[in-house]
């Protein structure tokens, strides 16, 4: 009897070392990133940053492409979920979408970290996030300082903003409200982006330069959107009289800026902001507790700035694919 069980117990071990890679396989760790539009670069970037952490660890990251559509969103969810993810990364299509999706994670007992956007409610590991109202005060400080250079003291400006039920929408919004009030320029128009193209925003900023003949000042709140109001107001033939003024960016943004069609951009790092959201992860998994809300800080890259800060924009802005 006791050379059986002997027999039995070697059988055991024999197998435990057998399956020793098999068993390390299993602990891979295998996360979701649920992103409003890989269409938009500023959400590409981010995914790359998420996945580059989760390399360094071993872990796969699936992107779920929810195209700016909280029902997709939240089908999205319950994909991932299905497919037993060790973790959800999200970026919500707007904040208000957001606790539908850490209700179904939770009831699944599944970590989620929000990258951007933010929620209204639920609960969360944490929440990574650039300062959007400081930077979009900051980037409204230097389309002031232009605005004044032209003598157009006044203004007036126009915004095409991304969605203010977004919470980063509204600080983008507020802060660079404040900038113009602090100086005295009046705001006379006002667009929230549906589709987050440049052909929307193209028709945004056509209506609004035949709407105000003295509009001086235009801010666009994302990055491709952005090169649509680069086309409009070159079709108006208005490039000598109006200022363009950026948030986030696109490779195109740098040749842009040096020649003076756009005076600035209030850039996030997205690549930087992925790369906190997979590190806020892993330190939750291993016991630790990460901060409940990380601060990316915003660079305001303009012509003055803009061999300084390249260097370092290249890899945390555009995730290493700019070529210059």
């Amino acid at each position: 009897m006791q050379r059986r069980l002997f027999a039995a117990a070697l059988a055991v071990l024999a197998g435990v070392m057998l399956a020793g890679p098999a068993q390390v396989q299993a602990q891979e760790k295998h996360f979701a990133y649920l992103t409003p539009g890989l269409d938009l670069p500023f959400w590409r970037y981010l995914a790359i940053g998420i996945a580059d952490e989760a390399k360094k660890h071993n872990a796969t990251v699936t992107d779920y492409d929810s195209h700016n559509d909280a029902a997709t969103q939240l089908k999205n969810a319950q994909d991932a979920i299905a497919r037993k993810v060790d973790g959800i990364l999200i970026s919500p299509t707007d904040s208000s979408t957001a606790p539908s999706v850490l209700s179904l994670a939770e009831k699944a007992n599944i970590p989620v970290v929000i990258a951007d956007i933010g929620t209204v409610s639920g609960n969360y590991v944490s929440f990574i996030i650039s300062d959007n109202e400081k930077g979009a005060h900051d980037i409204g400080e230097a389309l002031a300082a232009a605005l004044k250079a032209h003598h157009w003291d006044q203004g007036p400006v126009g915004l095409v903003t991304i969605s203010l039920a977004r919470n980063n929408g509204k600080a983008r919004t507020k802060g660079f409200r404040s900038a113009m009030n602090e100086h005295g320029i009046k705001e006379v128009a006002l667009d929230q982006m549906q589709r987050y193209t440049a052909d929307e925003t193209f028709k945004y900023v056509q209506d609004m330069l035949t709407a105000h003949p003295d509009l001086h000042g235009i801010f666009v709140q994302t990055d491709t959107p952005t090169l649509g109001a680069v086309r409009a107001i070159q079709a108006a033939h208005r490039q000598d009289s109006v200022l363009l003024a950026a948030f986030d960016g696109v490779p195109e943004f740098i040749d842009l800026i040096r020649q003076g069609k756009i005076i600035g951009s209030g850039m996030q790092q997205p690549y930087l902001m992925g790369v906190r959201s997979a590190q806020a992860m892993f330190e939750h998994l291993a016991g630790k507790t990460p901060p409940k809300q990380v601060l990316v800080p915003i660079i305001v890259v303009t012509q003055e700035n803009l061999d300084k800060v390249l260097p370092t924009i290249k890899q945390t802005v555009f995730a290493n694919e700019l070529k210059q």
